[in-house]
């Protein structure tokens, strides 16, 4: 065999085995993914409990929400405080209800807040008791509304409400204090006259939102 073929047949050998090196060696495992952390537990924070209403002034209240289960709401319930919201048709039927259920039997002062954006203006009655003790401490906030005329002209537009004058007179004079403050006419009232206002006032009502001091 000449040289040129030793030289050949050498590099062939080489190759072969350089082959069957790369193949017969198995490729290093690749290194496997890191796991991913597990999901942290949310943080839940504990319910809040409605607080209990007071059993005392619940009772009474359950007994004017029962009568009229679709036209009063209960506002709040709190010791001593209570609020009811009542449909403005039905505000005299409640108000002798409770006057005739209940050991409510005056109302101390009524007030009235001016809502322009809802086009209502409400009416509170807060009631109390002079004939029983177990109430001595109690007010009962009886709220309605009435519909709010942009221009109003009271007495003679859609802002009435029915007057509780016959169930608690003591409202006489605050109904009258809310006709001209606020412009909210209460039907069967005795005298919905001015009360601190001039009678030649021209003006709208002063306690509207929208009144504003000439000059100003």
């Amino acid at each position: 065999m000449s040289s040129t073929e030793k030289k050949d047949s050498s590099s062939k050998e080489e190759k072969k085995e350089a082959t069957v090196t790369e193949q017969g060696t198995p490729a290093p495992p690749k290194p496997a993914p890191p796991k991913p952390a597990p999901p942290k537990p949310a943080s839940t924070k504990p319910e809040q409990e409605e607080p209990t209403a007071p059993a005392f002034e619940k009772s009474f209240i359950d007994g004017i929400k029962d009568e009229f289960p679709d036209d009063v709401d209960i506002a709040f319930i709190r010791e001593t405080r209570t609020k009811l919201n009542v449909k403005k048709e039905k505000i005299l039927d409640v108000a002798k209800f409770i006057s005739d259920k209940t050991p409510f039997d005056h109302a101390e002062s009524v007030t009235g807040t001016d809502f322009p954006d809802e086009k209502e203006i409400e009416v509170t009655y807060h009631l109390g008791s002079y004939t029983d003790n177990r109430f001595s401490k109690q007010i009962l906030a009886l709220s309605t509304r009435a519909p709010r005329e942009d221009e109003p002209n009271p007495g003679n537009d859609s802002t009435k409400l029915p007057s509780l004058r016959d169930v608690f007179y003591s409202v006489e004079f605050h109904e009258r204090e809310c006709f001209e403050m606020l412009g909210v006419y209460f039907d069967g009232h005795p005298d919905n006259r001015r009360l601190l206002l001039p009678e030649d006032w021209a003006d709208i009502p002063p306690m509207r939102k929208d009144f504003s001091l000439k000059g100003r």
